[in-house]
């Protein structure tokens, strides 16, 4: 300032003084005479300064875009580096994309996977001189300016070249005012003849083919076959890849499926133009013009494919741990945009058959629960549950984030709107009030299905409901009351106090005043007498369970099922020998892993490898030792696997057998809460454990009775079918006769005792007046006495095999099991 101040006073003063000279030089040429008298000579003079001084602007505004003063961008070395988003893949251990994680759909592919007819149609329609030009074609800008500016010729077709518009696919435009279009447009020719030195024409075709958005969240060619026609991109036949590139020129108004006759004419004129450049004959232009548009449409999302439920218990842990990770240019991979292949264990065989096995036997469940409740509400007389699932519900907490009253809350929650509901005959689209939603999702049933390795931890199918668009709680995870499932769990820890498998645990009710009076009951409503731990779990006798975990110690029940897995607060009260612990469907299959493979702890193992879109090797988990520590001795688990056995051979797992025909070596155990609230199904064969569960969205929404309701209707049902499908694939058809080792002979005679041994009978005591009787039947009343004699004898000699066995194991220091139960 101080130099404008010298020399002109303020800097104020020198533009007007040069404003002044400008007027006194240019004053005459603004006048009407000036410009009338201009010769010929004149005019071109000015038309010629006026060219040039437009050529000067132009060359200006070319080097202010080319040096990025209205944005940057990207050199020749960033363009052969880049990298469009791409999502991550998940497949099965069999090699089968299960599914993906992207913001936007897209699969990209190489030159040589893409059909023929698709790069035809696009030359065609859109740079038929594609291999002619640099990047940008001079005589279409000619023509855009001339016929399509200056003409008004809007058929005369663009300027841009496949080129510009794999530049502005890659670098979307962005908005500065008035001079966007310039601007974006001056971009795209630089950035087109840049791509146009770095890679060749295949390559331009590779990319562009890839990034062009095709309508919606559809990227690229590849995405776009599957969406539409439910193929490949190399497979797509001619009229298909002309419905596809008829798309380019307005994704929504030639959508084929929802605007079919707009995208049909589309395609006509497609094929018009291979015929005019020569990829045609008219005669096949004739024929592929007059097909039909079908389509195989093929709507992929989050909430479709294979393992659903899985894939979103992925996603949560995959998308922490990649945010942890550091890519080779410093930043942090994104699991939905940097494409990873992600490998895990799932066998896509497997998995189908359990996702059908599940829902099969749901939907009969479903109906004979509607059957069983009828008209009548499955929360009668209990207002609470719908109380209780609409302040649960996500719609609720929102309002209440939001300040809303409860009194507003009320008034929106029954206001009808329009919304989609699950049926198992199909989706509806109804219009019901939130409240009405809520009852009508109360009615259904869920369940979960989990199997897996027991040596390896592999898991090959995971189902945690019956649909993930509609309900989203994983039930694998869940955790709800574990019924008879646990009782197992009672008896290995009796077996690891060195109590004998055929010590008898009386079958008696009893009151524990100390727990609110609370009494066992066993569901046939029979006592007396006394089981074995192989007779108890066979029928799964509730008494014996309770008296044997007294007898263990419940410290010692609860140390076991911790070992095994359990993580749940487990209470100390009788009542935990009946399954009221909470436990997943993860943690009891991981359990009875365990019992399969010779008491080794084992944790679900799921993922195997993740790679980057290179192939380079970030996390490798194949060769891991899926077993942790021995946590159970090999007598123990040698010795439940039989016991468990006569579950399924003898007692509530039969059905597998008598209804189901399953041949194989089965050991497990079936489960009931309280109420039928939970059925469970969890078994083992030599080579697999899965596990199954069935209920209600709410605890108190069930079945009335036992026979509906108990784990032997719901659950074992998925198990079976689940086994049933998975052995008629060919490379699961060994399963299917599958044996367990054979028991060896030292542990073999810890069971052999009868599973129950009935309540001695007490010799009558006849009163003084019933002499005279017996003296008149004084022979035959001897006869009856030396029989009942001889049946004591009998019962004497049984009590003195048990006792002669429980001396012997006394003796080694492992208990006898018939001393007093502590807590």
């Amino acid at each position: 300032m101080p130099f404008f101040n010298t020399y002109f006073g303020s800097f104020s003063d020198w533009i007007n003084t040069r404003w002044k000279r400008w007027r006194h030089r240019h004053a005459p040429k603004l006048t009407k005479q000036y410009w009338q008298s201009l010769t010929p000579q004149g005019w071109l003079r000015l038309l010629a300064k006026a060219f040039l001084y437009v050529l000067l602007l132009l060359f200006l505004f070319y080097l202010s875009v080319y040096f990025g003063v209205f944005g940057w961008l990207p050199t020749k070395r960033q363009l052969k580096e880049v990298q469009n988003n791409m999502p991550s893949e998940v497949y099965t251990a069999d090699g089968v994309l299960m599914g993906r994680y992207f913001i936007q759909d897209r699969t990209n592919i190489k030159y040589d996977q893409i059909a023929e007819p698709v790069i035809q149609a696009l030359i065609a329609t859109e740079d038929a001189r594609f291999y002619e030009h640099d990047g940008v074609d001079n005589r279409s800008l000619a023509r855009v300016f001339f016929k399509t500016l200056l003409l008004q010729e809007e058929s005369s077709g663009g300027g841009s070249t496949i080129s510009q518009q794999l530049a502005k696919n890659l670098y979307p435009r962005k908005s500065i005012g008035f001079l966007s279009m310039p601007v974006n447009k001056m971009r795209e020719m630089i950035l087109a003849k840049r791509l146009e030195a770095v890679y060749n024409k295949q390559e331009i075709l590779e990319l562009y083919l890839n990034t062009v958005p095709m309508g919606g969240n559809v990227y690229g060619i590849e995405s776009a076959a599957r969406r539409f026609f439910n193929t490949s991109a190399d497979s797509l036949k001619t009229e298909e890849a002309a419905t596809l590139i008829g798309m380019l020129k307005a994704t929504t108004t030639y959508n084929p499926r929802t605007n079919p006759d707009r995208s049909k004419q589309r395609r006509n004129v497609v094929l018009a133009q291979m015929t005019k450049y020569g990829y045609l004959t008219q005669d096949q232009k004739t024929v592929l013009q007059g097909k039909p548009l079908k389509l195989d449409y093929n709507l992929y999302s989050h909430n479709s494919g294979l393992a659903t439920y899985f894939r979103e218990h992925l996603r949560e842990e995959l998308t922490k741990w990649a945010a942890l990770q550091e890519k080779p240019d410093g930043g942090n991979y994104n699991l939905y945009t940097d494409g990873l292949k992600i490998y895990t264990t799932l066998d896509s065989r497997a998995q189908r058959a359990a996702e059908t096995a599940l829902k099969r036997r749901m939907y009969d469940l479903q109906v004979s629960f509607d059957k069983h409740w009828g008209k009548k509400a499955p929360w009668t007389g209990q207002p609470a549950i719908l109380k209780n699932a609409k302040e649960r519900s996500l719609h609720y907490k929102r309002l209440v984030a939001q300040g809303k009253s409860e009194r507003e809350i009320d008034e929106i929650f029954n206001t009808p709107v329009p919304m989609r509901l699950f049926r198992w005959s199909g989706e509806q689209t109804r219009t019901l009030s939130p409240m009405d939603s809520i009852r009508h999702y109360m009615r259904y049933l869920n369940a979960g299905f989990l199997a897996m390795e027991p040596r390896t931890g592999y898991v090959r199918a995971w189902v945690g409901g019956i649909n993930h668009t509609f309900f989203k709680y994983d039930h694998v995870r869940a955790k709800r009351q574990a019924g008879s499932t646990f009782k197992p769990f009672v008896f290995a820890a009796a077996m690891e106090r060195g109590i004998s498998p055929c010590s008898y645990f009386p079958n008696d009710r009893r009151v524990f005043p100390e727990y609110e009076n609370w009494s066992p009951r066993n569901s046939d409503e029979v006592y007396g007498g006394a089981y074995s731990m192989q007779g108890a779990l066979a029928k799964s006798v509730n008494t014996v369970a309770v008296n044997a975990a007294l007898q263990v110690g419940l410290p010692d029940v609860i140390k076991v099922a911790k070992n095994l897995g359990l993580q749940s607060e487990m209470p100390s009260t009788p009542a935990l020998a009946l399954g009221t612990a909470d436990a997943s469907l993860y943690e009891m299959v991981a359990a009875y892993a365990s019992f399969a493979n010779g008491g080794y702890q084992v944790k679900p193992r799921y993922l195997l490898r993740i790679e980057d879109r290179n192939g380079r090797v970030l996390l490798d988990q194949t060769n891991q030792d899926g077993l942790g520590p021995k946590v159970l001795s090999s007598q123990t688990t040698a010795l439940m696997r039989p016991m468990l056995e006569s579950v399924i051979n003898d007692g509530t797992g039969r059905r597998l057998r008598s209804e189901y025909n399953l041949q194989m070596d089965i050991a497990g155990k079936t489960g009931t809460t309280q109420s039928h609230a939970d059925g469970w199904f969890v078994a083992f064969t030599p080579d697999l454990v899965a596990g199954a569960w069935v209920g209600g969205q709410d605890q108190r929404i069930r079945f009335r009775d036992l026979e509906l309701g108990g784990g032997s209707n719901t659950a074992l049902p998925i198990w079976a079918g689940f086994f049933q499908r998975l052995t008629k694939e060919r490379d699961f058809r060994r399963l299917a006769n599958s044996r367990f080792p054979a028991l060896p002979a030292h542990y073999a005679m810890y069971l052999n005792c009868p599973p129950f041994q009935p309540p001695v009978p007490v010799e009558p005591v006849y009163e003084e007046e019933d002499r005279g009787i017996e003296d008149i039947f004084k022979k035959g009343g001897r006869k009856l006495k030396d029989l009942f004699k001889r049946k004591d004898k009998k019962k004497n000699k049984d009590r003195d095999w048990q006792r002669d066995l429980e001396e012997e194991l006394d003796k080694r220091g492992r208990g006898n099991g018939r001393g007093r139960g502590r807590d």
